[in-house]
């Protein structure tokens, strides 16, 4: 085993022979996301909603399962099976302080993340701890478990201050460890201020923070909006900035069932897929620093929903899947998928539909997905007809159609009535019924629910998986011609 780092637009071990770290994203586990367990809007709420609806202290056995289930050895064993080399682990927060009490290091705090570090050590996969959701959300997403649309991140001090005291508490604790290639400071910033001059603060504070800590593991960041935008960062950052790797998310529309049309693999498509990939990493490129993908990937579509053309459908995403691996191949850039494990719609392995977790909530599930409660990768069809005369009174009535665009810009108006009403008003008010299918259930029976979640109770997407597996031995085979010298990182032409 070797320790990494970034040295020029590559990441090297300690021999200085080129690493390109590929992998997956560990979602939905240390930072439970909707869309991955089932739930409904923020893990903040059903937190809280569990605890009304069985008390503190079963509720708390439940997530800790939960925790346990969720990744085991029989997972490292699989990853490593496919060829795949590192993980990405999304941490939220509240694993290691309480809003309550913060700045008070949790006893328990670490207890699931170094089982997870440790059994991935010894299969020879690399770590990237990931947090996810910081102190007050740095962004109005969901999986920034804000509670709210806005990140409160940025408007209060106080949560910047806690997210460097959190990321000194992990430098002291993991320095030293080769196995962990490095640390992603902050998910998916989304600074809504101008000139995002609060980011690049943010950025100096945590490179300064950890540095005096640890100054051997290569640090990650995020662009802004979401990691899509370098365009505020400063122009020294190769000098101002230590063993540093900058993170892009390249999300395709072609892989989502919002696509503009469905994917044939034209030139067409595939010069779009290469712009854009290229744009977000531009600014990168013309400075000669090095670029991680932290997050990407198709969602897929399941035949319980989608009927007959579930699997015409997934050809197409897995098509998608190859063409974007061709582009990252040519650049042997080191990413990292979202996502590995879930309920069915985009991991590498999924919940099977016998186990007693997706049979006790199906009719929930089913029914959040008919009202399209959930914003990731979502298929409205079926309640559109009922928010599109909303959105067009909303239109009618903002007359000066600039008003209508809001930061992130992203985000249209479509988006943003689907944020603050389905994914927001309406989950929360459906937390209840969610937290009321556990009233009842003993420990053991609640501890069978988490197991559902435990490898051996998964089934495989095959089609994802051979796709990543072949395109790791292309990997493999180029880097063993090139004796393990081979230059990677500038930019496809």
């Amino acid at each position: 085993m070797s320790a990494l780092k970034v040295q020029g637009t590559r990441i090297v071990d300690e021999d200085g022979d080129e690493v390109v770290l590929h992998g997956a994203g560990l979602g939905g586990w240390m930072c439970m996301e909707n869309f991955v367990t089932g739930y409904p809007g923020w893990e903040c709420h059903i937190r809280e909603g569990l605890a009304d609806a069985i008390g503190e202290e079963k509720a708390e056995f439940f997530f800790d399962k939960y925790l346990e289930y969720f990744f085991t050895e029989s997972d490292a064993i699989f990853f490593k099976s496919l060829g795949l080399n590192c993980i990405r682990i999304a941490v939220n927060y509240h694993h290691f302080e309480d809003d309550d009490n913060p700045r008070v290091l949790k006893a328990e705090g670490f207890k699931h993340l170094d089982r997870a570090i440790a059994i991935c050590a010894k299969y020879s996969v690399y770590t990237v701890i990931d947090i996810h959701t910081a102190p007050g959300g740095q962004s109005g997403g969901w999986h920034a478990d804000g509670g709210i649309h806005y990140g409160s991140f940025w408007r209060h001090k106080d949560f910047q201050d806690r997210l460097v005291w959190l990321w000194e508490q992990l430098a002291i604790h993991y320095k030293g460890n080769k196995w962990i290639a490095g640390y992603n400071p902050l998910n998916e910033p989304c600074n809504p201020f101008p000139q995002q001059e609060g980011l690049v603060v943010i950025y100096d504070r945590l490179h300064d923070a950890i540095r005096a800590i640890d100054e051997d593991h290569i640090i990650f960041l995020d662009g802004n909006s979401f990691a899509t935008d370098f365009s505020k960062f400063p122009d020294d950052a190769g000098t101002r900035w230590r063993n540093m790797a900058y993170s892009i998310h390249d999300y395709t529309v072609y892989g989502f069932p919002t696509t503009p049309e469905p994917y044939t693999g034209s030139e067409a498509q595939k010069d779009r897929m290469v712009k854009t990939y290229l744009r977000r990493r531009e600014w990168m490129d013309k400075r000669g620093l090095c670029v991680w993908n932290g997050e990407w990937g198709p969602v897929y579509a399941r035949k319980e929903y989608d009927g007959e053309p579930t699997e015409g459908i997934n050809a197409q995403r897995y098509a998608v899947l190859n063409d974007q691996l061709e582009i990252y191949e040519k650049d042997r850039l080191s990413w990292s998928i979202w996502l590995y494990k879930d309920l069915g719609f985009q991991g590498m392995v999924y919940v099977s539909p016998d186990t007693p977790f997706r049979r006790h909530f199906g009719d929930f599930i089913a029914k959040k997905h008919r009202l399209a409660v959930d914003s990731w990768g979502r298929d409205d069809k079926e309640v559109r007809h009922i928010y599109d005369p909303l959105i067009s009174l909303i239109k009618e009535s903002v007359q000066d159609e600039s008003h209508l665009v809001l930061y992130p810009a992203r985000w249209h108006l479509e988006e943003r009535v689907t944020r603050l009403i389905r994914t927001m008003c309406l989950a929360e008010l459906m937390v209840k019924e969610w937290a009321g299918l556990f009233k009842g259930l003993d420990e053991a029976q609640l501890e069978e629910l988490a197991k559902s979640f435990a490898f051996e109770n998964c089934l495989k997407r095959e089609g994802l998986n051979q796709v990543l597996t072949e395109h790791s031995e292309r990997v493999a085979k180029k880097k063993t011609l090139a004796g393990g010298h081979q230059s990677c990182g500038c930019m496809i032409q």
